[in-house]
């Protein structure tokens, strides 16, 4: 039987990770409901930190050895730059895995210069992980296609360390495209949309969708006063925000959130909770704060939209809960469709906010008579390699989708992004929906 002691490093991770994982379980399923919010918070942050800090490690181990210990074997070693790259890939490794602390210790107005720097590194982490993965793999295919009993020589070791240094290469190049697209202003995309049974009275009314915008350690308030600018702009009927506006506790960043106040859309600004909202544990607050920029949660509930000028021609927006708030087992809330449509009848045109793809699918499967339903949360992926499973993993990716007859799904690629202040393969978006009649 082998002790825990003699299990290699990646494996002793594993079982960290493990036992991470298996005490998040038990926090959500007993202790969600014994502990106060404050407590909650800090518990389920610092178990997703560890968690992550935990996985992390077996990817940082592979690292350090793929680009410290095999140029310690070569002729690398005695030369004066050496000494300096270990401690480069050690402080690089550092910051990565200290990004996830940063929600509970450097949330603020703006960002912290170190959290850009943490979660720089953690971008620049995952690619240099999945180019050392993609090309240790091609390796040993190609080693498998030469043939087993081919002899080591110097080829095989050229090919040993020009792997690191490809995948460095490969990561520094994407890491700067990646940081400079994020550093654009969101485009804006404009979108037609049909809308079954939207009276002629409401035709071109314009919808501006905001999502994920994730204030918190990256984006703060000027970023988020360049939205408001943007939106004031685009002078919308209607705004809707579908979730993950946040990553911390409305009193920490309430300074970041008072732009919002200036959005004056005439018939209103909505918004719905996403994921991270729930893992503020401080949905209560936030609700209040947006109250007080004159901006309504709707919290698994609807409201008229009126057409202006006609009292009699109206539709229904409606808001649900994110599905998280089910998982986590957080008090009052969670995904109710049957109450967040109460009232609309089947006779006027039915918009839903809800901030996961996933829950569209299933209000769709529950009520298909939905003429649209506006969502966010895959963030386009955001960031190559996380692309694909972001691809895979929602029924719907990004963009407009059209379901059966009457219905139309559209999904915001964000307006931000989260943590990570870069953006490979997306591009974030400020959605200018217009609506059609028939």
């Amino acid at each position: 039987m082998i002790s825990f002691k003699q299990l290699p490093l990646e494996a002793k991770a594993a079982v960290a990770a493990g036992v991470v994982f298996f005490s998040m379980m038990l926090s959500r399923s007993y202790l969600a409901e014994k502990l106060d919010l404050r407590m909650r918070r800090w518990l389920l942050r610092l178990q997703m930190a560890l968690f992550a800090n935990a996985l992390m490690l077996i990817g940082s181990l592979h690292v350090w050895r793929s680009t410290v210990t095999t140029f310690s074997r070569s002729s690398a070693a005695s030369s004066f730059c050496f000494m300096p790259w270990k401690i480069a890939v050690f402080m690089f490794l550092a910051l990565a895995h200290s990004s996830f602390f940063t929600l509970l210790f450097l949330v603020a107005e703006e960002p912290y210069f170190f959290s850009l720097a943490a979660y720089t590194c953690l971008g620049a982490y995952i690619i240099l992980i999945f180019f050392l993965f993609t090309l240790g793999s091609i390796e040993q295919a190609y080693k498998f296609l030469a043939g087993r009993g081919a002899k080591a020589g110097t080829g095989n070791k050229n090919r040993t360390v020009m792997k690191p240094v490809l995948a460095v290469m490969l990561t520094v190049v994407l890491t700067v495209v990646g940081l400079l697209n994020a550093s654009q202003p969101p485009t804006v995309n404009t979108v037609e949309i049909p809308v079954h049974k939207l009276p002629s009275t409401m035709n071109n009314l314009k919808v501006v969708l905001l999502s994920d915008i994730h204030l918190g350690p990256t984006v703060g308030k000027t970023k988020l006063t360049m939205i408001v600018n943007m939106v004031k702009a685009l002078k919308p009927d209607i705004t809707v925000i579908v979730g993950d506006l946040t990553d911390s506790e409305a009193e920490i960043i309430r300074p970041a959130v008072e732009p919002l106040g200036e959005l004056n859309s005439p018939l209103g600004t909505y918004f719905v909770t996403g994921n991270h909202e729930y893992y503020t544990s401080d949905v209560s607050n936030w609700f209040e704060l947006l109250r007080s920029l004159s901006i309504r949660p709707l919290h698994n509930e609807n409201v008229r939209v009126v057409a202006p000028g006609s009292a009699a021609d109206w539709l229904c927006l409606a808001g649900v809960d994110d599905i998280e708030a089910d998982v986590l087992r957080y008090s009052g809330h969670g995904m109710d469709l049957q109450k967040a449509l109460r009232g609309c009848s089947p006779e006027r045109p039915i918009v839903l906010l809800a901030h996961q793809p996933i829950a569209a699918k299933w209000a769709l499967q529950e009520r298909p008579d939905i003429n649209l339903i506006l969502s966010g949360h895959t963030h386009g992926g955001q960031m190559f390699p996380l692309n694909a499973g972001a691809y895979f993993l929602n029924p719907f990716f990004v963009g407009l989708y059209k379901v059966g007859q009457n219905t139309f799904v559209y999904v915001s690629p964000g307006t931000m992004y989260f943590g990570i202040p870069m953006r490979l393969g997306s591009r974030a978006e400020i959605t200018e929906i217009i609506l059609r009649s028939p």
